[in-house]
């Protein structure tokens, strides 16, 4: 996404339809013991809170990182997942406007060593209180796609975890990274057809 654009849709972050969303991005952004951390801001071209698709993926890319404050977790951004992620949206039918691209852990997540690394089962267990305030704003919600074996992991965490989860219909896929290169064509195989299911339960 190009600096003009991010700016524009920085412009837009207390929209009605995000106002809500974006309230809670700046309370996940102090950590525990007042830590800042970084959580990039929900699309304001997204659906919001109107989603009925939630893509939910595993934590903020390094591209995500690096743009701060204009970073946004979005179908929009031009990285490797995301262009993925587009192609399989877009050989599904499902209309982007469908959807909610998130985090199952929303900020960006370190080793001991500062290096970006998969989340931990403490990591999932720290954002899942996040995740239960997200699934409060999401009314209208019909389907979840969690992509990659994290995001599946936080996903069922909340359901089997939380008091009062939310359960919905649930088509796990795998990560769209280009770098899971094993069995590449088959991920997207499977992953255009939950899209698919996913389209039609969106519509029902």
């Amino acid at each position: 996404m190009k600096k003009d654009a991010a700016l524009a849709k920085r412009s837009r972050i207390d929209e009605p339809h995000v106002q809500s969303l974006n309230r809670l991005v700046r309370s996940w952004r102090t950590g525990p013991e007042g830590i800042e951390r970084f959580v990039p801001w929900f699309d304001p071209s997204g659906p919001g809170v109107d989603g009925r698709v939630l893509l939910l993926l595993e934590t903020p890319g390094p591209a995500t990182v690096a743009r701060g404050d204009l970073g946004f977790s979005s179908l929009d951004n031009d990285d490797p997942t995301t262009r993925a992620l587009r192609r399989a949206l877009d050989e599904a039918g499902l209309d982007r406007e469908q959807c909610l691209r998130w985090n199952v852990v929303p900020w960006a997540v370190h080793d001991d060593n500062g290096g970006r690394c998969a989340p931990r089962a403490d990591d999932l267990e720290e954002a899942r209180p996040a995740l239960e305030a997200l699934m409060s704003e999401l009314a209208g919600l019909r389907v979840v796609v969690p992509l990659g074996g994290a995001a599946l992991k936080g996903w069922m965490r909340y359901l089997t975890l939380s008091d009062g989860p939310r359960v919905l219909p649930t088509l796990a896929v795998p990560h769209p990274s280009p770098v899971n290169g094993h069995r590449r064509r088959e991920a997207f195989v499977r992953t255009v057809r939950a899209l698919g299911m996913a389209e039609e339960m969106a519509r029902a």
